[in-house]
């Protein structure tokens, strides 16, 4: 036969010769299953167009029904969880600050009074806005929400309320990313997914690259400890992930105005945990 025509027993014989070489060549085989469930579970988590049961606190100061009627509301509600009923703004002030809570809900003195004068009253709505969608959609649901629930109290001599455009005002302050800017969202976590892709990829090649030339076996029988040549080959890529993170962090500064708020020597601190935790993912794909 041939060796210029196509044959399939041939053809067959290589097809198999290819599966047999990537299943030995582990790291292959690790980049193409291991890193798509890796971007999966990270951005499948990470990204969510529609967010659900988000932090809130209620600070109210007035106890008429209606007040008790929205507090409920939202209490009921699939999009906000009201993790702190308050009556203290500096309490307010510095949950917002922590991170504690997403939104906070301030029902005025006199709600339930202007309610019933048809005066509008205005329910304030202090919003961290650092992540613009999950805020756009808290808010559009909160004001159906606002609409819907006072819509079932204002019966009888109280219908005249529910006429257009609405029993009330729905004001909204947004902290920490006034203009909705995606930048502010986007590039820091930007920063984590270069730090898992490149820590998990060059870990594993370089493991790989020690066992198929040999030189791992060749160390390990040397009079030293594990736990030196572990450690002695961790701290180049732990150098090698600061360095990235020093390109990213001026860059996110200077080129995209991302503001830089809060303790940087912690940050560096926790980037370090995060950077041995992703090497220990890339150290685990060769075997």
């Amino acid at each position: 036969m041939s060796r210029h025509s196509f044959n399939l027993r041939r053809f067959w014989a290589i097809v198999v010769k290819e599966f047999i070489q990537m299943r030995r060549d582990r790291v292959t085989f690790a980049m193409m299953v291991g890193i798509p469930l890796l971007q999966l579970v990270l951005f499948g988590y990470a990204i969510n167009a529609d967010p659900k049961h988000l932090p809130t606190a209620v600070l109210s100061a007035d106890n008429s029904i209606f007040a008790r009627t929205l507090t409920w509301a939202l209490r009921n509600s699939d999009y906000f969880r009201i993790v702190r009923q308050s009556a203290s703004e500096e309490e307010i002030r510095r949950l917002l600050a922590q991170g504690n809570v997403q939104f906070v809900v301030h029902i005025p003195e006199d709600f339930s009074r202007q309610l019933l004068r048809g005066e509008r009253p205005s329910l304030l709505l202090e919003a961290d806005a650092s992540d613009p969608m999950a805020t756009g959609y808290a808010l559009s649901a909160l004001n159906t929400l606002v609409t819907s629930t006072l819509d079932r109290d204002l019966t009888g001599p109280l219908w005249r309320l529910r006429v257009a455009p609405g029993p009330i005002e729905l004001r909204t302050h947004r902290h920490y990313n006034p203009e909705n800017i995606t930048q502010y969202n986007i590039v820091p976590g930007l920063m984590g997914v270069v730090l898992t892709m490149t820590m998990v990829i060059i870990t594993a090649l370089a493991i790989t690259r020690e066992r198929e030339r040999g030189t791992m076996e060749n160390l390990l029988s040397t009079p030293v400890h594990p736990g030196e040549v572990m450690i002695g080959k961790i701290i180049p890529y732990i150098l090698v992930g600061y360095i990235q993170v020093t390109l990213i962090l001026p860059a996110a500064r200077f080129l995209f105005h991302v503001p830089v708020v809060g303790s940087l020597p912690l940050l560096l601190a926790v980037i370090l945990l995060f950077i041995m935790a992703t090497l220990a993912v890339g150290s685990c794909f060769p075997r």
